[in-house]
């Protein structure tokens, strides 16, 4: 069978009835295209699977011109987490001595969402570095119709395969919050658990219920969170009317577990005398907490600069596999 005849720019500007040059402006993102030529044009790119022929432009440069930090989440969200701030530099800080722009892509879902997979479909990046991936997002189908290299970092949500990722043991961070906590002679264990659709969220939880398990413990006190400041808080309000007499929680991200620990001590109980804390991340915000955050380390700048050494080498044409950090537990007085 024949291989299927990849969609052309002249093609573009046949099915949204315009001119070659205007299809190639609107494209460009040319700011003197009228609306209607540009949403024409961005409909047919969508419809044809259309993609600027970048690799090609590559052979005359000799090097790549951009690559896209794609963060699929509301845009304050990205701005009131400290991960994604810390990622953004950290990525930006490995490519400051190359000639390679970094570019950041945001939405939640519906039309921040869309506009992401038009950007991605419309060939304005070289690659792209994916941080922060539900089950339900389309960006895997998208990366896999563009053939466009890219990498996530965090293990994507299982059933996605073909695309590389970097991530940090989680399974294995949890657990060691959790046998921490057991040796300490703790034994009315909870966890404010991440988001079940996110492999991160799903592995630490598995990572502390095997613990848990393993040392004859109860592992069903559990409350779920996102990751954000405000469902720690609510999270942990949830488990302090549920079991008043617990005495340790391992809380998923050191976001949700700094709006735990205020919680907890807003009704006037001690960390960690009666009740100890411990988060993950190790965030710069884990030592300005009081008493200092007990938390598992998240290597970031690692996690970033892995994230961009594959992407370079996929770029180049080059096979690479998944990357797995191993993590350690910092220990401070939270708990």
């Amino acid at each position: 069978m024949p291989a299927r005849r990849l969609p052309t720019l002249e093609d573009v500007a046949a099915r949204a009835g315009v001119s070659r040059a205007t299809a190639s402006r609107a494209v460009n993102l040319d700011p003197r295209v009228r609306q209607e030529s540009r949403v024409a044009v961005e409909a047919a790119v969508s419809e044809l699977g259309y993609r600027p022929n970048r690799a090609a432009r590559s052979l005359v440069n000799r090097e790549a011109d951009s690559i896209a930090v794609v963060v699929p989440e509301a845009e304050d969200r990205v701005f009131a987490d400290p991960f994604f701030a810390a990622m953004l530099a950290s990525i930006t800080q490995r490519l400051a001595d190359s000639p390679v722009q970094v570019l950041l892509a945001m939405g939640q879902p519906g039309d921040g969402r869309e506009k992401i997979e038009r950007y991605l479909r419309g060939g304005y990046t070289d690659g792209a570095i994916i941080v922060s991936h539900h089950r339900d997002d389309d960006l895997s189908d998208v990366l896999h119709e563009t053939k466009l290299p890219a990498v996530y970092v965090g293990r994507p949500y299982a059933g996605d395969v073909g695309i590389p990722w970097v991530d940090v043991d989680n399974v294995s961070g949890a657990a060691l919050a959790a046998e921490h906590l057991i040796a300490q002679g703790r034994r009315r264990l909870a966890t404010i658990a991440g988001p079940q659709d996110m492999a991160a969220g799903a592995d630490r939880l598995a990572g502390w219920s095997a613990a848990l398990r393993a040392a004859g413990l109860d592992a069903g006190l559990v409350e779920y969170g996102d990751f954000s400041s405000s469902s720690g808080a609510v999270a942990m309000e949830r488990l302090l009317e549920t079991a008043p007499d617990l005495d340790a929680v391992f809380v998923a991200s050191d976001l949700m577990a700094v709006a735990a620990m205020h919680e907890v001590q807003s009704r006037g109980i001690d960390v960690p005398e009666q009740i100890a804390i411990v988060g993950f991340d190790d965030t710069h915000a884990a030592q300005l907490t009081r008493p200092p955050l007990t938390t598992v380390i998240n290597p970031v700048g690692e996690l970033a600069g892995r994230a961009v050494d594959l992407l370079m080498e996929m770029m180049n044409g080059e096979s690479v596999d998944p990357v797995v950090l191993q993590t350690e537990l910092v220990r401070r007085t939270s708990g």
